[in-house]
């Protein structure tokens, strides 16, 4: 079946978080995404995207009837030409992503898992790290310690939000008890820290071997931030500033002048997955570091970010990936998605599967259209 012959449907939809979550840019309590479905001629679905828009924050966000006016122009050219518009898209990350998803698992005759990879096979989990949501001091607390409980091994812990001594306290409390062997630490200002206290507070903050610090300045001041990639004692990385940042000339640029020592790269936010494997691969030539987070999608972004950073990292997926856990929202979308620890797994097929990983028992199965799976040690 050619693209040509494809139905593209389109709809909005509202998921709503089990708890409030604490972002830089405030709480939220719902998300809106905006589903892309293909179906053939008998409507059966064979592709579905989610395209997931940050507000605020989104180089492509806008208000919802514009959005959706704007995705489905691009979808009647995917249809109309049976090929992704990429170089009109660059300027709409979140919409891009979404239709990239969606044409990838129509590609791959409507599997859920988007590339052929030990992951999609469900032969090697991803790492990832444990997210402590913004909050009180005492929520914080709690929060990394039911992840250390948990299992993680990684832990990226969201400072700027409350009083500067109350962070450190944290990152000592975590010091205190695990040292860096046990628990790999990192951290992301989401740039909440004012250039001329920058410095000092990264020097603060290297007394307790953190591995990286995500945008310790706001975005949008190259001088300031190429000077603390110069000077700091921690390794900073690149998130935000990522953002809007859509043209090969623009993204050299960027890395040229600013000489991270690590980007951190969201499709739905940094170009799709063709725009990352732009910037991954132009990190790579430049001795940059890098790796995948997912941006608040449902089960349905999620699955195609796992499945990607599966695929375009390959054998050098050694490095805990900032991937959620698919228990975010109340209402989320099934998915063959299961955390063990402080790993995502793929279940290749909704059947039981008892499978042997690395000393842990995994038992899964569906009853229904409802996924169930717990895991054993």
């Amino acid at each position: 079946m050619t693209a040509q012959h494809m139905n593209i449907e389109i709809s909005e939809r509202l998921f709503h978080f089990k708890q409030p979550a604490g972002t830089s840019r405030g709480i939220y309590t719902t998300r809106r995404s905006y589903m892309i479905t293909l179906k053939d001629a008998n409507g059966m679905i064979l592709g579905m995207g989610e395209c997931a828009p940050l507000p605020d924050l989104s180089c492509d966000a806008m208000p919802p009837a514009e959005y959706m006016e704007q995705l489905r122009r691009f979808c009647n050219m995917l249809q109309s030409t049976g090929e992704i518009p990429y170089d009109e898209m660059r300027g709409y990350p979140s919409m891009l992503f979404g239709i990239e998803t969606a044409v990838r698992q129509w590609q791959r005759n409507g599997s859920a898992a988007l590339y052929d990879t030990p992951f999609s096979r469900g032969e090697q989990g991803i790492t990832i790290n444990g997210l402590i949501w913004m909050g009180t001091f005492e929520e914080m607390y709690q929060r990394i310690e039911e992840k250390l409980q948990k299992g993680f091994h990684c832990v990226k812990l969201k400072i700027g939000a409350i009083d500067w001594q109350r962070e450190i306290e944290l990152v000592s409390f975590i010091r205190q008890h695990f040292d860096s062997k046990q628990i790999e630490l990192r951290v992301d200002a989401n740039g909440g820290f004012a250039p001329e206290v920058a410095l000092e507070r990264l020097e603060q903050l290297a007394d307790y071997d953190i591995h990286s610090i995500e945008q310790p300045i706001r975005q949008k001041q190259w001088e300031q931030m190429a000077e603390l990639c110069r000077k700091s004692p921690i390794p900073i990385a690149l998130d935000e500033e990522l953002i809007g940042i859509n043209n090969t000339e623009a993204k050299e640029q960027l890395l040229d002048t600013i000489c991270p020592q690590y980007i951190i790269l969201k499709p739905s936010l940094h170009g799709g997955m063709q725009g990352c494997r732009e910037w991954i691969e132009m990190a790579r030539q430049r001795g940059i570091g890098s790796w995948i987070t997912s941006a608040l999608e449902s089960n349905v972004g999620l699955n195609a970010v796992a499945h990607f950073a599966a695929h375009v990292y390959g054998e050098s997926l050694n490095m805990p990936q900032g991937l959620g856990t698919g228990q975010l929202f109340t209402d989320n979308i099934p998915m063959p998605l299961q955390l063990c620890g402080d790993k995502l797994w793929c279940l290749p097929t909704f059947y039981t599967a008892d499978t042997q990983h690395g000393g842990q028992m995994m038992f899964s199965s569906i009853r229904g259209k409802r996924f169930y799976s717990f895991c054993v040690k």
